[in-house]
């Protein structure tokens, strides 16, 4: 698989799909510290800058196009001017590019706030304009705690298949959920927030408003102990309170992430939210601005991380992805 990632960050989607041997065409960043992440990490990659200037030809063709264009107009932070903020036409931007590449899949993420954006017609525009480039789509909320990382952080995730919506759906929705008969849920469950296959078995998810596509799921479960900031060594070490690392949505860096140790209140490190995002440790700190990596500044580190999508979920996104071409490509053998 070839793909091609714009608002690129600091590439959850690179960092969870490379096991599966899938291959970037492009980057695109704008921000500097990003910019410098992906150039660190990914020196052998074409990083272009404002992705709306992309044109049919500039790199390698591609099998998907991933994106999470800016979040901050749909965000409470952001004051909610969905379409009227230049950052939220990013959005039609996107379907714009999409119709001079053409690729067969399409991945796109943003915030929960993107479906009542203006009464819900922003995020109808948005999906309007993928239909009439010939894309079936499908979206879902997902909340990165039931994917395996310490923190609530619920994101919609789109995805697009050139021609049909039922590869899309595949990829999203299990069978129970698209039959319209998921499980019934269980009692909450006070445990540490597992896989999203445990979470799915033990409960289930019920299709609490309907939507658009192929619906917008909702986890039955509740995680009431949904903790770990690991330390070097792996072990649980402390308790993450409230609803998630989102400490830089409005793009200020702002609102540094803490959590409770006892009766005393600490700001997390950035090792600890490179976890809480399901990267590396210290993979934000890079070489920059004529510094070593060990003088890499905190405050770009928390910024990116806090505004980059989760790595397992993009992981969870990529395999269920590979899983239906696989299953086509099997019936189209047999």
């Amino acid at each position: 698989m070839k793909y091609g990632s714009v608002c690129s960050g600091i590439e959850a989607a690179t960092q969870a799909w490379h096991h599966m041997g899938w291959k970037p065409s492009f980057f695109s960043e704008i921000d500097a510290f990003p910019c410098a992440v992906l150039q660190h990490h990914y020196p052998k990659v074409p990083l272009h800058g404002d992705f709306t200037t992309i044109q049919d030809g500039d790199y390698e063709p591609i099998n998907l196009l991933v994106g999470g264009t800016p979040c901050q107009s749909f965000s409470v932070a952001g004051l909610r001017k969905g379409l009227d903020d230049p950052r939220g036409n990013l959005m039609l931007g996107f379907g714009a590019l999409a119709k001079r590449l053409r690729p067969t899949w399409l991945v796109w993420e943003n915030v929960p706030g993107v479906l009542s954006a203006n009464g819900g017609r922003d995020f109808g525009t948005f999906l309007g304009v993928l239909a009439e480039l010939g894309y079936g789509f499908a979206y879902r909320v997902l909340d990165a705690q039931f994917f395996g990382v310490a923190q609530r952080r619920k994101r919609v995730f789109v995805v697009g298949y050139l021609g049909d919506w039922r590869p899309a759906a595949a990829v999203l929705f299990e069978r129970d959920s698209l039959s319209g008969n998921p499980a019934p849920s269980r009692e909450a469950k006070e445990d540490v927030a597992g896989t999203f296959k445990a979470c799915a078995s033990s409960g289930g998810w019920s299709n609490s408003v309907d939507h658009a596509a192929a619906g917008y799921m909702q986890p039955v479960n509740t995680y009431q102990n949904v903790s770990h900031c690991l330390n070097a060594g792996g072990k649980v070490a402390h308790t993450l309170r409230g609803e998630g690392f989102d400490a830089s949505e409005d793009g200020t860096g702002r609102g540094t992430p803490t959590i409770s140790q006892g009766m005393a209140v600490r700001r997390l490190t950035p090792v600890e939210c490179e976890r809480l995002q399901g990267f590396p440790d210290n993979f934000t700190q890079i070489p920059y601005r004529n510094k070593t990596a060990g003088k890499c500044p905190d405050g770009p580190r928390y910024k990116a991380l806090g505004n980059s999508m989760a790595v397992p979920c993009m992981k969870w996104i990529g395999e269920r992805i590979q899983q239906v071409q696989e299953a086509a490509q099997s019936t189209n053998t047999d």
